[in-house]
């Protein structure tokens, strides 16, 4: 039997939006608010969905609580009360939009899970914005 399964999780982190390659004036009438030099954060919620077949030994398709601890480790802690643009390798050379955010949460964890699984991240910036890796086809 092929399922899913989804684990939520949330973190705090702070960015700007910003491309070195363009004006400030520039910058500012892209970015707007997100643009702000002081910098500006977000309450993320991070939904993790694995699919893939249930193993009939167990009933399980994963563990939730082994992934709970994989998404603390790889993604919590190292993003949480972060400054993404000053406190993260993933961020140095790259703008810190949520988009970006959920493909290196996505690269992350796709390292992580065995291939055998298929991922999807959902990150929510807002409770309204939202952005999800892979992308519905």
């Amino acid at each position: 039997m092929r399922i899913s399964i989804v684990r939520k999780a949330h973190f705090n982190a702070a960015h700007r939006l910003h491309n070195p390659n363009w004006s400030d004036e520039k910058n500012a009438a892209i970015f707007g608010l997100c643009n702000s030099h002081n910098y500006h954060g977000h309450n993320y919620d991070l939904e993790v969905y694995l699919t893939g077949e249930v193993d009939e030994d167990t009933g399980y398709l994963f563990d939730l609580k082994d992934l709970k601890d994989i998404i603390k480790t790889e993604v919590e802690d190292r993003f949480d009360h972060k400054n993404l643009n000053l406190d993260t390798e993933e961020f140095k050379n790259l703008i810190p939009s949520t988009e970006n955010l959920c493909f290196v949460i996505y690269t992350i964890l796709r390292e992580k899970l065995d291939k055998r699984f298929d991922i999807k991240i959902r990150l929510w910036e807002t409770p309204r914005n939202g952005v999800e890796y892979p992308p519905l086809s």
